[in-house]
This record gives C-alpha cells, structure tokens and sequence, in this order.
C-alpha cells in the first residue's frame, strides 16, 4: 500500500507539474526554460540502437503493478539491492553520442533518461513522502543538473520541456515520463524502445485516461488530472483534452465523459510512489 495521499487540487493559475511554485504560471516556468539545449541532431538513416536492457529489467524487477491501477516502486529493495545497476544505466546512457541515432531511438531514449534520473534522485534522497520534499519550497529536483549527454549537462526540466516537448509535440510525453508521484501516469515495468515506442504511448496514454486519476465525477463533477490543466496548451483547448480523452475512453470513463464540455476542476496526488 502507498503512503496516505496528500493530493493537490487547484483551480489557481497552472503551476508547472515538475517545477512547482507557490502561483507562478508554468508559461513562465516553461519559458525559463528557453535558454536550455538547443535540439540535437538526428540521424534518419540510422539502423542503429541503444541498449535499454538493464533499464528494463530494473523496471521488471522493482515497479510492481498495483491492483488499483497505480504502478509502484520498491525504493527501498532497489536502493539496497540495485542502486549499483541503476547508476550503470545511467552512466551508459550519457555515454551514447544521441545525435547518431533516429528520432524514434531518441524519443525512447529520451523518455527512459528522464524515467531513471527521476528513480535515481528519489533513492539518492530516501527514505521521503514526496518528491516535492526535495529541495527548497516544494521546488523538488527539476532544475537541478541530473545527466551530461553529448557534452551537455541536462536537468530534468530540460529534457522533458526544452527536448522532449518542442522537438516531438507528442501530448502522449504526458503519460510517458514519470515523477515519482500516485497522481502521475504509470512508471512503465517496461523500457521504451523505438520498435515498441508507438504501442507503449498508446498503452500509456488509454491507461491514465481510464483511470481515476485522470478523469473521474465527485459529486457530480467532472474532476480531471491537474496535467490536462498545467499543460492544456500541448492540447490546445479543453475542448481538445476533452476529445483528446474520449479518443482512449472506455466503459465507465467513456459513460462519464460523454457529451462533457467542461472540467470543473482539477487534483493531483504529490505522494510517492513507493511501495
């Protein structure tokens, strides 16, 4: 079982999911960010790969699903058992020249990347309730140097807003990076690759809107995840996130959201997600 819920809901001015502080907008958050890495290039005529291998199997092995819905992950048995294995990944990692690759191979990078750093600052930190303990003000480790790739030292803010975002303009990132949190899509107990990218996005994406944390009614409102609203522009409109939705809906979710126009307010649960 995870830890008691302390979960956020808002209806303030979008606040930036990762980098979160106090009613400063995430459009200005996320244009802070311009003066990051510009794009690496890419390689579109490259059959070439990167082993994820140990990647996957330290998800295998240490995130276990939860009969929720909600993924969880053995910090404690990882942190004891394989904190070894995890920095070698991550050593391998920024090893990898990315501007030789495609730019499937670098999305599935890109992904993973982020996914282990994340897991990484959490062991380097724990035993904690929530990511959001790290650093001053509920900041958490977003704008903190975390990886060096191709000679540039990275956050994690820069990977998910200066690369990730701009370069694949994919709302399915989204459900695909992880922040260590019960109110964020499922960590995957699976590596991304770029010959399982597309159906791993697809999995990710249908998982989290038919979850509870991604769309459920209390009191007869429409309650969604605080992503939908942090990140509302990467949809373009309510309307979008709505349909967006209804595209992935089934069963329950699909009742629930038909003929819906609007959201009436938004929640996210900070705890960790630990088993």
């Amino acid at each position: 079982m995870h830890k008691t819920a302390h979960s956020a809901s808002t209806s303030s001015p979008r606040l930036s999911r990762r980098s979160f502080v106090g009613s400063i907008p995430a459009t200005f958050l996320i244009a802070a960010c311009g003066s990051g890495p510009a794009a690496f290039g890419s390689n579109a005529a490259s059959a070439e790969t990167i082993d994820h291998s140990l990647w996957d199997k330290l998800l295998g092995e240490y995130v276990v699903a939860g009969s929720d819905g909600v993924n969880l992950v053995d910090y404690a048995r990882l942190q004891d058992e394989a904190a070894d294995e995890l920095q070698a990944y991550l050593d391998a990692m920024q090893g990898v020249t990315i501007e030789d690759f495609s730019r499937d191979e670098q999305y599935a990078f890109w992904v993973n990347l982020y996914n282990a750093a994340t897991v990484d600052v959490i062991l380097r930190n724990y035993p904690l309730d929530s990511i959001r303990d790290i650093g001053l003000l509920g900041q958490g480790p977003w704008k903190d140097d975390a990886v060096t790739v191709s000679g540039r030292v990275l956050t994690l803010d820069n990977i998910e807003h200066d690369i990730l975002r701009p370069n694949w303009q994919d709302v399915r990132i989204h459900y695909a990076v992880n922040c260590a949190s019960i109110g964020c899509p499922n960590l995957a107990r699976r590596a991304y690759t770029s010959e399982r990218l597309e159906p791993m996005l697809e999995e990710a994406a249908a998982a989290y809107v038919n979850h509870p944390r991604g769309f459920a009614r209390r009191d007869g409102r429409i309650i969604a995840s605080n992503i939908y609203d942090w990140y509302q522009e990467d949809w373009g409109s309510v309307g979008d996130v709505l349909d967006h939705a209804r595209q992935y809906a089934t069963g329950p979710t699909a009742r629930l959201l038909e003929g819906v126009t609007e959201i009436d307010s938004y929640d996210y649960d900070w705890s960790l997600n630990d088993i």
